[in-house]
């Protein structure tokens, strides 16, 4: 009867069982594998052109009751450092949406306006655990970069840098550096041999862009590093010493620096 107990309910009334369950714990994404006649698969959207207004539906079973829609719109982009109860959820980039999300709406789906699926519903912050207009959603673009690795080669493959970041980095370590406001990710440490030592990154220097991308924090620095494919040549910019160097990375597989040396 399927993996797990798991059975699926299509809305014609069948009843069919996956045959195969792939998982993520640290981006908090599961795939199943089913088998079955006339299945229509959703329409998947971007998030990255998902901007802060856009009107989204929420679709899942809310309390058991199934095919249920709630509509909002999105409220905010990029939430990282969100407690999920047991769940250690490394890779936050989290939508958050006021369209009501509750218990049994997680791993539904959440639409734009023309049917696209733009994220899976994951969890709500609530006092009550009932919603109170602040729902979380993984990006769809996230997702999929996990899930398409869950498939193809059954497990995530994550990138690795090399760096260790300075949680303390604010205002004031900003001002005396001699940046404007904080931004980007400072470096308090470089692994040997990573990434990172090869291409001359330095402890102090402040990560400022990655792959083109404005580094917003920390937390925005590991999301960016963990949804890059290994051995991708990647242009870095850094301020250092009052001045921006540009360099380049090529990142590594995270695998052989985690795991204990013998």
């Amino acid at each position: 009867s399927g993996i797990g107990g798991i059975k699926i309910g299509l809305a014609d009334g069948r009843r069919i069982y996956p045959s195969r369950l792939w998982d993520d714990p640290e981006s908090d994404v599961a795939v199943l594998a089913v088998d079955a006649a006339d299945l229509t698969p959703a329409r998947l959207g971007k998030s990255k052109d998902v901007e802060i207004g856009d009107f989204v539906l929420a679709v899942g079973s809310p309390f058991g009751l199934s095919h249920s829609v709630t509509f909002g719109i999105i409220s905010a982009k990029g939430r990282r450092d969100l407690e999920l109860g047991h769940a250690e959820v490394v890779f936050q980039d989290f939508l958050q949406t006021d369209a009501a999300i509750n218990p049994g709406n997680s791993g539904g789906p959440l639409i734009n306006l023309r049917g696209e699926v733009i994220g899976i519903n994951t969890a709500i912050a609530s006092n009550s655990g009932g919603n109170e207009g602040i729902g979380f959603a993984i990006p769809i673009d996230m997702f999929m970069f996990v899930a398409n690795q869950l498939i193809e080669k059954g497990k995530v493959v994550r990138a690795f840098l090399g760096v260790h970041l300075d949680s303390r980095f604010g205002p004031a370590m900003a001002a005396e550096v001699g940046l404007p406001r904080p931004m980007g990710a400072r470096v308090s440490g470089v692994t040997a041999q990573s990434p990172a030592a090869v291409a001359g990154v330095q402890i102090g220097d402040i990560i400022l862009q990655f792959d083109g991308q404005q580094v917003e924090d920390a937390g925005h620095l590991i999301n960016l590093v963990g949804t890059t494919p290994v051995g991708k040549k990647v242009p870095i910019v850094l301020f250092r010493d009052r001045k921006v160097v540009p360099l380049q990375v090529i990142l590594a597989d995270r695998e052989p620096f985690l795991s204990p040396k013998p």
